[in-house]
């Protein structure tokens, strides 16, 4: 017999992380968003931000209330105040900015995704377990106390025997938007930027991903433009990853077992509704997230990286290394079927 409510979500409060001092690579916007969580809903502290322009990472430092600003990466990384840094730079530059950080002995959070490729991905990582030394990507949402509901809803078997995810992400970012996107020096498209959510989202509930197969278009400029991909789990479970940077979409995905189903609202990813429906269309159960949340979702990363390193670990259980790499080994393969190459990148 079905499940009729929810399982509560296991997320610690993300005020309870012992402080650390953080270091922004790349003051960028996601970098502002972040900075904003962490002064909002935890003790951790920004100590300082580092960009190739000072007066970039100076107009940062003064409008969070003043820190430490440098000119350059090296000097950021090399700051004695600086226990963690956070790599908010385009994907492009991850792999080598994710090693300078680690070189310099600092732990380190990375942006997703990660890296460019899975063989990047498994360098840095290989970098941090030699140096002993803490390594996350940042995929902000495993950390949300949402997605603890819908991990658990499919570990007790809430929703019976895991059938099927749909997930979609869309905005119209093509071809008026940043240019990070559409260009192949900077890992532009719509696979790293923003399938990276519904294929880690799945993948978050499907252990084992037997098949990847990827249709999609590119643009004049060889990138992704938008992409179906369908995932086949070993165990028979399919998922449906959507996402175009050429179009708005709902943004909603879709958790269905053979007994019950979970819906998230629109923009998926984020602090949102989740309810639990039955076959026959009846909610059965709702979870609301608090209103901080909703505004200051990252600062549970935040708090699972200072948790983490207090703790003398070097990855999260809620986003292993090779979690990572599983995701980007999707992603490889996709790129693969779509023709996609970026310049440069590490074989």
């Amino acid at each position: 017999m079905a499940a009729t409510s929810l399982p509560q979500p296991r997320t610690p409060d993300p005020m309870d992380a012992p402080p650390l001092r953080w270091g922004v690579l790349g003051p960028g916007w996601i970098a502002s968003e972040f900075v904003a969580a962490l002064q909002h809903g935890t003790r951790q502290r920004v100590v300082a931000a580092g960009s190739r322009d000072l007066g970039r990472a100076q107009q940062f430092a003064d409008r969070f209330g003043g820190f430490a600003a440098y000119g350059s990466y090296e000097e950021l990384v090399a700051a004695p105040e600086v226990d963690v840094v956070y790599v908010a730079s385009p994907h492009s530059e991850h792999h080598e900015h994710a090693r300078l950080a680690l070189e310099a002995g600092k732990h380190v959070l990375v942006e997703k995704a990660f890296t460019r490729n899975r063989a990047e991905a498994r360098e840095v990582i290989n970098l941090a377990r030699l140096r002993g030394l803490f390594c996350m990507e940042a995929m902000w949402a495993r950390f949300l106390p949402h997605y603890d509901i819908v991990r658990r809803a499919v570990e007790d078997g809430v929703l019976g025997r895991l059938q099927t995810v749909v997930a979609d992400h869309g905005q119209r970012l093509y071809p008026d938007g940043p240019e990070r996107l559409t260009s192949p020096d900077l890992a532009g498209g719509a696979l790293l930027d923003l399938n990276v959510y519904p294929i880690s989202f799945a993948a978050m509930v499907i252990p084992q991903i037997a098949s990847v197969h990827a249709s999609g278009t590119l643009t004049d400029e060889g990138v992704d433009a938008q992409e179906v991909v369908a995932l086949i789990g070993e165990s028979g479970e399919t998922a449906a990853c959507i996402s175009t940077m050429t179009a708005q979409t709902a943004n909603t995905a879709v958790v269905a077992g053979d007994s019950a189903r979970i819906e998230i609202d629109g923009w998926f990813y984020q602090p949102n509704t989740v309810r639990l429906v039955a076959t026959g269309g009846e909610e059965l159960d709702r979870w609301e997230p608090a209103p901080d949340d909703r505004d200051h979702g990252l600062r549970h990363e935040a708090a699972e990286v200072a948790r983490c390193i207090s703790e003398g670990r070097h990855e999260s259980a809620l986003m292993p290394w090779e979690e990572t790499l599983r995701v980007m080994g999707v992603m490889d393969e996709v790129r693969r079927q779509l023709g996609v190459v970026f310049p440069g990148e590490q074989a």
